[in-house]
């Protein structure tokens, strides 16, 4: 199977231009290809991780990847999926991101040797001046055509800026830059991008003559809204000091059924054989699976070591065993009162409810555990003594918990 039926086998591909041209550069290893990174965190999240694994695996199989960081074009925002207008970012907060996202790519793509670049359109939009862009880049563009693409559209009925309005155009002047100064020859993106892609192409083919190519992957669970990256808590980051690798674990174990495979497919490095294998199996089988999925992208994120704890944390709590590896959250005398602390103060001091009267309706509706046993009266109280009397684990619902330390 060559590289590109792998990925068409995976589920990754969802539109590409000159498809004939695209397979003969990525299965022999001469696609230059670029994936764009807006830095609107600090912290890369698991939005993002379909297309790091992207970037490793055509690395490994000998093409390069160019990272380009969107120091320049985060400074007007991409109206993709929005229905509002991006928060705007001083400069020092965009480059603070960008160095960010630089060491976290680091753990994905080798930048060794020239086998891979990092770049940032700042480097080259930012001294764009304003009559420059308009002979040199907008006399290429139709506006009659750029609001017949799907991210535009969905911003017309509530107004859409003319700041967000220029985006696809800077995006495509990206492509048109790293197409002249580093031999890139191809740009992927989620399926929402497509339209700013073809821009990028387009502007090359005006502007040069010459030929460029576009692939676009499919954002995983796209289809359902986004709802990558997402939990009840916020967003799921790969910096350990926003997301640990015991709740990055965790989001991936708690996938439902029908996602499972998908994300194994997509997302994981193990061989298609072994996977296809899974299509049979149910029931309890697909926990197994998901607990496969949560190992092998927590490795990839956080290494082996911190993998194997977050699983061993997890199955203890099912088991009733060693506890050593789950997430703490420690008690201090500030949280208590006359030396005391409820079960709603334990919630919200231990992040599993986000303020008091959530934590009352958790403990009401019968969803709140202390060590097994299910706590029904929220005036219940524990001293620090009882909870350093033997293993404290409070739990709500079936996803959420940790042990609690009083200091």
């Amino acid at each position: 199977m060559t590289l590109y039926d792998e990925l068409v086998a995976r589920g990754l591909i969802a539109q590409v231009t000159n498809e004939d041209e695209i397979k003969d550069m990525i299965n022999n290893g001469k696609a230059v290809f670029y994936i764009g990174f807006d830095p609107t965190a600090d912290s890369l999240h698991v939005g993002h991780f379909m297309a790091l694994c992207l970037m490793k695996r055509l690395q490994m199989a000998g093409n390069k990847p160019i990272a380009l960081i969107g120091g320049g074009t985060a400074m007007i925002g991409d109206p993709s999926g929005r229905t509002d207008m991006r928060q705007m970012m001083t400069k020092e907060t965009i480059q603070h991101n960008c160095d960010c996202f630089k060491q976290q790519m680091s753990r994905f793509i080798d930048f060794s040797d020239d086998k891979a670049l990092m770049v940032n359109n700042a480097d080259w939009l930012l001294d764009l001046n304003y009559v420059e862009v308009l002979r040199e880049v907008g006399a290429h563009f139709s506006v009659n055509r750029m609001l017949t693409a799907e991210c535009y559209k969905q911003r017309m009925e509530k107004g859409l800026s003319f700041l967000e309005f220029n985006y696809m155009i800077m995006q495509s002047y990206d492509f048109y830059t790293l197409f002249q100064k580093y031999g890139c020859n191809m740009q992927f993106g989620g399926d929402d991008q497509w339209s700013n892609m073809l821009g990028g192409t387009e502007l090359i083919r005006r502007k040069l003559g010459k030929d460029a190519y576009a692939m676009t992957i499919n954002l995983l669970l796209n289809s359902e809204g986004k709802k990558m990256g997402k939990t009840q808590s916020g967003a799921v980051w790969l910096d350990p000091n926003k997301t640990s690798p015991f709740d990055f674990y965790q989001y991936w174990r708690n996938v439902s059924d029908s996602d499972v495979l998908k994300c194994l497919r997509m997302l994981t490095f193990l061989p298609l054989e072994q996977i296809d294998d899974m299509d049979k199996w149910e029931g309890s089988q697909l926990n197994q699976a998901k607990e496969i999925l949560a190992y092998e992208l927590t490795a990839l994120v956080h290494g082996e070591e911190e993998a194997k704890k977050a699983q061993e944390g997890a199955r203890a709590l099912f088991s009733g065993g060693n506890t050593e590896n789950m997430p703490v959250a420690e008690i201090t005398e500030a949280d208590l009162k006359d030396g005391v602390i409820d079960i709603m103060g334990l919630l919200v001091a231990a992040g599993l409810c986000p303020t008091r009267s959530e934590a009352r309706r958790a403990v009401e509706q019968g969803g709140v555990t202390v060590n097994g046993e299910k706590v029904t009266d929220v005036k219940a109280i524990y001293t620090p003594d009882a909870i350093n009397a033997e293993e404290f684990v409070l739990k709500r619902g079936k996803k959420k918990f940790c042990k609690i330390v009083a200091k």
